[in-house]
């Protein structure tokens, strides 16, 4: 049986969630398709808290640990957001969440209305606030193997990589953890996982909130601060961002020896969710040959994108 395209199906268990706990999704809107499917819901008259609009934001994951792991963000998010920290809230008037259905998991968010685009700057101040905070009193895994889903994607996704492709993958990934565990790194802290700008929301007063904590772990804070350098190399960041970045954090990661070896890590953490979706996602299987073309060539800077280039 063809496998449905990952838009359509995450509608479908849209729909039906919606359904099933008595949420009015008519009108839904995704956002985003990348790791998670994302959706915004209107504030449609009946759905339970309604208020002020009553829009909430609705994340149905795709990676094969989540409901492992999902939890656990959302009780880390609430912690946050109940200390001050600026975070986006879990949608408290959905009980029992993360709900799963169909094998999908299913979290809702209250949703943060938005205004241009937050800095670097901003980036750097939010994330050194946040190592700061203490660890969580809840089951929070700690971050030993960063290309685990990597691994996991190479293994179980033959149909959208060529045998050569799985044999090189596999002795890169291999290759990286050995030297990801070699790395001299700080004392483990609060790790948000993702801290990518795009996971900084400015809201429309100009102060700006964390959001998609799906990957919070203790662990090395040099992981949190990669993705800004990373953005640089790979996604369209200028070296005046990342240097507004460095200065607000108020350390510098090219500084630091283990600096090539994690831009390595982390250039191949973001080739497995294109793996991973390769087969239901038009823009992942345009993007997958682009990233692992360079990757095999050892071209350290070409352009990789988010989306379809306009």
């Amino acid at each position: 049986m063809e496998t449905a395209p990952l838009a359509e199906e995450a509608f479908r268990v849209l729909r039906e969630v919606c359904a099933k706990i008595g949420i009015d999704a008519r009108g839904a809107r995704l956002l985003r398709l990348r790791s998670n499917a994302v959706f915004k819901l209107p504030g449609n008259p009946g759905n339970p808290g309604t208020t002020a609009g009553g829009e909430m934001v609705v994340r149905i994951a795709t990676a094969p640990d989540a409901l492992t792991r999902l939890p656990v963000v959302v009780e880390v998010a609430r912690w946050l957001a109940d200390r001050g920290f600026p975070t986006v809230r879990p949608a408290d008037e959905v009980a029992d969440q993360p709900i799963v259905h169909d094998g999908r998991v299913v979290t809702f968010w209250r949703y943060v209305p938005s205004r241009g685009r937050p800095t670097t700057r901003q980036l750097g101040r939010v994330l050194r606030s946040l190592h700061r905070e203490p660890v969580p009193p809840v089951g929070l895994r700690t971050l030993t193997d960063p290309l685990a889903e990597v691994r996991h994607a190479v293994e179980h996704r033959a149909e959208v990589l060529t045998a050569t492709q799985r044999s090189w993958l596999s002795d890169r990934i291999e290759e990286l953890t050995g030297r990801w565990r070699d790395l001299d790194t700080g004392s483990p802290v609060l790790l948000h996982g993702d801290a990518w700008i795009d996971n900084l929301l400015r809201c429309q007063d100009g102060h700006v909130v964390l959001c998609d904590w799906d990957g919070v772990a203790v662990g090395p804070r040099e992981w949190d601060l990669v993705h800004t350098y990373h953005g640089q190399r790979r996604f369209g960041l200028s070296a005046s961002d990342v240097d507004e970045f460095a200065h607000a954090y108020g350390s510098d990661l090219r500084l630091w020896p283990g600096y090539g070896t994690l831009m390595e890590v982390r250039d191949m953490y973001a080739v497995g969710i294109h793996i991973r979706n390769a087969s239901g996602d038009p823009f992942s299987r345009q993007e997958l040959p682009r990233r692992l073309d360079s990757l095999t060539r050892g071209d350290g800077h070409a352009r990789w994108y988010m989306a379809a280039p306009a």
